[in-house]
């Protein structure tokens, strides 16, 4: 197996075509462009930290919870997907353990669709982004459909020699689970801005109350940490609520909301 050595000498698992993981985790090689595989039928394997040079979706039931992607950690709750692209990192690096995993594993080089309608769509699917570092949250209907597709799609891969027409209805089943899982996204993107909005409006109210109440005479300035506290969330994820409602840090909110007042 190819590895290579980044920074303190993490071992990195290089995926530079799709078979390298079904490779490292003695999976069967299907086709050449794209790798698709089912933990359940592989037993125990050891763990990797990746370096994608391929697409992936990696949909499973339940994730370790010390997941690699980039520099942070993944946030991973119940029946869930996470999705890699070329040039990121993923992972748990290896520590000679064994282990055993449920659910699939879609690795594919964008040399399939090339030339397709669905090259350029790829940008539109947001959730293979670094910047978007939550997994894509199934419901258990989800995940049935979604097992349903994958295995049909690995079912004409095994029974049918390569060929301009295969390449076809696989680009056709792929591009289906991709609309899938932008729907989750869609849906997980609608509930986080509905959530950010509430946080929103209870952390203006607190503002106004804070002032009506002369609060300041004693407390001075409102801080975030004091603002968390009476609405119950951490520092950190009143902050992040608060920067995705507004785009800016909830310091920010604040100075802006007493200027606003004093005028």
């Amino acid at each position: 197996h190819r590895f290579g050595n980044v920074r303190r000498m993490r071992k990195i698992l290089q995926i530079t075509n799709p078979n390298d993981y079904a490779r490292y985790v003695n999976a069967p090689v299907l086709h050449p462009l794209i790798s698709i595989l089912h933990y359940e039928e592989l037993g125990f394997f050891r763990r990797s930290l990746n370096r994608y040079c391929v697409y992936g979706l990696f949909i499973q039931k339940n994730f370790p919870k010390d997941i690699a992607y980039g520099t942070k950690t993944y946030d991973t709750k119940g029946i869930s997907i996470i999705a890699v692209a070329p040039g990121q990192i993923g992972g748990v690096e290896d520590n000679g353990e064994l282990i055993s995993r449920n659910g699939w594993v879609l690795h594919w080089t964008p040399k399939l669709i090339h030339g397709t309608v669905w090259e350029n769509a790829m940008k539109n699917y947001r959730f293979f982004s670094y910047f978007y570092k939550d997994s894509l949250q199934m419901t258990s209907e989800e995940w049935e459909r979604i097992s349903l597709l994958i295995n049909q799609m690995r079912s004409e891969l095994q029974e049918n020699e390569d060929s301009p027409s295969l390449r076809g209805v696989i680009q056709g089943y792929l591009h289906a689970l991709l609309e899938y899982c932008n729907r989750i996204y869609l849906r997980q993107k609608s509930s986080e801005e509905a959530r950010s909005s509430d946080i929103l409006k209870r952390f203006h109210q607190l503002l106004i109350d804070y002032y009506a109440k002369k609060r300041q005479t004693d407390l001075g300035v409102p801080t975030v940490r004091y603002c968390a506290s009476v609405l119950a969330y951490s520092p950190r994820y009143l902050g992040d609520m608060i920067r995705k409602a507004t785009n800016e840090p909830a310091i920010s909110y604040i100075h802006s909301f007493i200027v606003e007042m004093g005028k």
